[in-house]
């Protein structure tokens, strides 16, 4: 088995403990301006996955899987025990994960532009093709690894995108944090994968944010924090009518 990664991370504000988990080929600057402001509310965590930001690539590969375990030795070790978990993009997926094989570590679950299958993307990542300078520049400015191996961790997501199994929907049922789905109405994550990922979760309740694309977090930066922020500290009104939620037999302030 790989062994666990140490991922660098900044920490900001006091209360009760946020874990921010970035998107992939980037890393937690990524919330810079959005959701970092939520350490007004919150002792906010803010690290960076294996092979991204500051923290260095370790040998084999880079799978959901094993950021996941990463993460959950993070939870474990430095924020100390369970936390609410926000998680963009790959983040997400890393969260679900996360969240499904260690419910007791999660205490609510935020999952923006997050995808469990990598189907439910418009495009999967490639290895191969250039890369947008600006991302590469960001990489080498805090990178342990330096510029030149930003190819190798990019071929890396890029197998695992192609070769790791994805969940059955039913396993997502695991999960037992109440759950925010949030994606923008022109996302890289289709809209129909976004519906079955919420439908798929039993405490789930879903978003779509308008004229927003996957860069949801710099297009409506106010928005979304607001959003997130309300969802991580109050509890769910009941609904009026409630028909799906009626279905599942969960209770609606669940």
């Amino acid at each position: 088995m790989t062994d666990i990664v140490d991922m660098w991370y900044d920490e900001r504000g006091a209360g009760d403990p946020v874990v921010l988990l970035h998107g992939g080929l980037t890393d937690s600057r990524c919330f810079t301006g959005n959701l970092d402001g939520l350490a007004d509310t919150f002792r906010l965590y803010l690290p960076d996955r294996r092979g991204h930001g500051h923290t260095p690539d370790a040998p084999g590969p880079i799978t959901i899987e094993l950021m996941a375990q990463d993460t959950i030795a993070f939870l474990e070790r430095t924020v100390g025990g369970p936390a609410r978990l926000v998680g963009y993009s790959a983040g997400g997926t890393v969260a679900l994960w996360v969240a499904m094989h260690r419910p007791d570590l999660v205490e609510r679950l935020v999952l923006i532009s997050a995808v469990y299958d990598v189907d439910g993307l418009v495009f999967k990542p490639q290895a191969g093709g250039e890369m947008p300078a600006a991302m590469v520049d960001d990489y080498a400015e805090v990178s342990p690894d330096g510029r030149d191996h930003f190819p190798v961790v990019i071929g890396k997501i890029a197998e695992a995108a192609a070769t790791e199994p994805s969940p059955d929907p039913a396993d997502l049922r695991a999960v037992t944090a109440r759950t925010l789905v949030l994606a923008g109405d022109d996302d890289l994550v289709t809209l129909d994968h976004t519906v079955r990922l919420f439908r798929a979760l039993p405490t789930a309740e879903l978003t779509v944010l308008p004229n927003a694309s996957h860069l949801l977090l710099m297009e409506h930066a106010e928005t979304v924090r607001a959003m997130i922020q309300k969802f991580l500290t109050t509890e769910a009104a009941p609904t009026y009518l409630p028909i799906a939620r009626a279905r599942r037999g969960t209770p609606e302030a669940g």
